[in-house]
């Protein structure tokens, strides 16, 4: 693999990928980003790029909120993207990372009167969570930022200093991940992930006015469970004391994936081990992200890998 970025609207090595320290969204936050994964198909030797275009409709809705303006349309992006993925040899599943922020050498507190930037690169990318195994979650002490905050459904830079603390705290005491509450004591999300509860077999999830990111794997989750198996989602308020009685648990993500949870606060989620709904979810997820299931081939960009040169 040959790692490359996008920047200032050149292709370059990755590691000529600098910027100043003085650059504002260093300092203050502002910036916008998404995580998109490129799920490899040794199979087929394809890396096939997950919603695409979906994450870039996201990723200019979130530059949006920060008066953030860019030179690319969602064509333009998705383009950009395939041949930065072509550029960098990938042979194995990757994570890229779009970032719009503002890019002028200043300091002062402010979204005016400065200067919108976008840098774009691939990094190799395995499990972010155990998705085999299933993961030790704790409700985090930290409350998920409000919308008159820091807006959840934008993806700020900034903002994530409140999954970061999330987190830290989780890990230092134990955990896996961290549930996050809003600001009226009800489930949002995770410090990186959307929600799902599964409760007499329908899925529950926090709806999009509980300080969430509106999630494209969420989104995806819900149309494979009832198109494919059935099952119906309700997108409703979910109570802390919903986790400890759930029948099954599972996180979505771009980085998660369908990530089973086993055990909330030291409580086992169902009999403690990962339930049936989650795995054929699971299942169904994998197969679409990879391009096994041809069905939805429309969500997934395909990048066949050219193999690598001798001697390089």
């Amino acid at each position: 693999m040959r790692p490359h970025a996008f920047l200032n609207g050149q292709f370059v090595a990755l590691e000529d990928a600098k910027v100043s320290v003085a650059t504002h969204a260093l300092h203050y936050g502002t910036g916008c980003f998404e995580g998109i994964r490129g799920n490899w198909n040794a199979e087929e030797e394809t890396i096939y790029l997950f919603r695409l275009r979906e994450h870039y409709q996201r990723l200019l809705r979130s530059a949006k909120v920060l008066n953030i303006t860019l030179p690319y349309s969602v064509d333009d992006l998705c383009a950009i993207t395939v041949e930065l993925v072509e550029r960098s040899g990938c042979r194995e599943d990757v994570y890229i990372r779009p970032m719009a922020y503002k890019g002028t050498p200043v300091l002062g507190v402010r979204l005016h009167d400065l200067d919108d930037a976008l840098v774009i690169f691939v990094s190799p990318f395995g499990n972010y969570l155990d998705v085999d195994a299933g993961i030790k979650v704790c409700v985090s002490s930290w409350r998920r930022i409000d919308d008159n905050t820091i807006p959840a459904r934008a993806k700020v830079t900034g903002g994530y200093v409140n999954s970061a603390l999330a987190r830290t705290e989780a890990h230092l005491n134990g955990y896996d991940e961290a549930i996050m509450l809003n600001h009226d004591g009800h489930v949002s999300e995770g410090s990186g992930e959307n929600i799902f509860l599964v409760r007499d077999g329908v899925l529950h999830t926090p709806g999009i006015n509980e300080n969430i990111l509106e999630g494209i794997t969420r989104h995806s989750v819900m149309k494979l469970a009832a198109d494919e198996l059935g099952i119906r989602t309700i997108e409703r308020t979910v109570d802390r004391s919903e986790l400890y009685v759930a029948d099954e648990i599972f996180l979505t993500g771009t980085a998660a994936h369908v990530t089973p949870v086993v055990e909330v606060d030291r409580r086992p989620v169902g009999n403690g081990e990962i339930g049936a709904i989650t795995r054929q979810i699971s299942k169904l997820y994998f197969d679409v992200v990879r391009g096994v299931n041809k069905k939805y081939i429309d969500w997934c960009t395909p990048v066949r890998s050219a193999p690598v040169a001798a001697g390089r």
